[in-house]
């Protein structure tokens, strides 16, 4: 078989192809939902976001939850890492699992192998039995196993019968784009022929009473780069990608990774992490920064956060009319899954090439306002590119870069 791949001079990746995705969300669970929702106005009356009462003990919160049901019971083997996080990852694996079963049927399962991010794992699972707990009750079991960070891998492994490496990357709002670089890189090192790739994040109340404690969760829904913008919105998703070697429809073509340590949770105030990030998955991908369509922002609508991402913005993109927009007003911060959902969104826009998601239709805040936001009357041409933005506590920063229609728009060599 013939196949082609990026040449770079240093520092490149061989493309890889997205062969299969499914991805569930406040969007909901099939690409004409997510079309549907991430193209309309953003409101108190219209959202994706839902009001929800039980989380905070002080008041209500906005967050982005999955509306619709789980399946309930995994198969035994599945014990170990039976969680509301694992069971959500397999409902967003029964969209594909049928050809998915078909096309690695014929590789060795010491060949297939799993790469996923998270920040929660199964922790929601055992909140309440920890609050007997820390009430007295001290004979109340609790089993650990569930919330361990490497449960959803494997117990995806699991589940799927598999047999090659399986492991869980949790650097909090980045872990799931990092898959996504760890998946290429397996591939590329001949580590295995098929790897799936992704992220699964639950509504859980660490996550949210955490955030709470930090005053960084929205009163409503969240104003990416807005001039009122007062925090985030936390939201749950399940995104899983198959990816091999073969050519597909919609290409990963690399990554790039830069860790700037400014602060436990506060971004560097100039974006050089950010920056660095997104030069760095240029350089992977063999692109320059004009050749790109279109930007998925990290967008978490904090004030420092946003700034500091149109800073590093202005930095790569320098002459270059980007188009860009954050989808978290619609999905929430999906944590330890935004990377795997908004890199779902990238690839159903290349797909489809007649949409981009909006930006929050508020007042902009005035000084990050120079930028080419999408909105309804944005005119979309043909999309070749995309980059995705993930930023994470510590300065975990991340870009990944998809491309579409392979063999016509990217440079590259034949080989066997």
């Amino acid at each position: 078989m013939v196949r082609k791949t990026v040449t770079h001079q240093q520092q490149h990746s061989a493309a890889v192809g997205i062969q299969l995705s499914a991805s569930l969300s406040a969007l909901g669970s099939s690409s004409q939902q997510v079309r549907q929702n991430l193209t309309q106005p953003n409101s108190t009356q219209q959202t994706t976001l839902s009001l929800q009462q039980h989380w905070l003990s002080e008041h209500a919160v906005w967050v982005g939850a999955y509306q619709e049901n789980f399946i309930e019971q995994l198969p035994e083997r599945c014990a170990p890492w039976q969680s509301r996080n694992l069971r959500f990852a397999v409902t967003a694996l029964s969209q594909i699992e049928t050809e998915l079963r078909q096309r690695t049927a014929h590789i060795n399962p010491s060949r297939l192998a799993i790469v996923v991010g998270t920040s929660t794992s199964g922790i929601a699972d055992n909140e309440s039995l920890l609050a007997e707990y820390f009430q007295g009750k001290t004979e109340v079991v609790i089993d650990h196993h569930k919330q361990e960070m490497n449960a959803l891998a494997k117990g995806l492994q699991a589940y799927l019968g598999w047999c090659g490496a399986a492991y869980t990357i949790s650097t909090a709002c980045s872990s799931s784009a990092k898959a996504f670089i760890a998946g290429q890189r397996l591939l590329n090192a001949g580590l295995a022929d098929a790897v799936l790739v992704g992220g699964v994040d639950t509504l859980c109340r660490l996550t949210l009473n955490g955030f709470n404690s930090l005053e960084s969760l929205s009163a409503s829904i969240c104003q990416p780069c807005g001039a009122e913008r007062d925090g985030i919105n936390i939201g749950e998703a399940a995104s899983l990608f198959l990816l091999t070697r073969d050519i597909a429809p919609v290409m990963f073509l690399g990554g790039g990774e830069a860790m700037d340590a400014w602060h436990i949770s506060a971004p560097h105030p100039d974006g050089l992490g950010a920056a660095q990030a997104m030069q760095r998955a240029l350089k992977a991908a063999n692109l320059e920064a004009a050749q790109i369509d279109y930007l998925n922002l990290h967008g978490t609508a904090t004030p420092q956060n946003d700034a500091m991402e149109i800073k590093a913005v202005r930095q790569v993109f320098a002459g270059h009319p980007i188009k860009l927009s954050s989808t978290k007003h619609q999905t929430g911060h999906c944590l330890g899954a935004a990377g795997a959902v908004e890199a779902f969104i990238c690839q159903q826009a290349l797909l489809d090439q007649s949409w981009l998601p909006w930006h929050q239709q508020g007042q902009l805040d005035h000084e990050l306002a120079d930028q080419t936001y999408v909105n309804a009357s944005t005119k979309i041409e043909s999309l070749h590119y995309m980059m995705s933005n993930s930023f994470a506590f510590g300065g975990s920063n991340v870009s990944l870069i998809f491309g579409r229609n392979f063999e016509q728009n990217l440079l590259g060599t034949a080989s066997t």
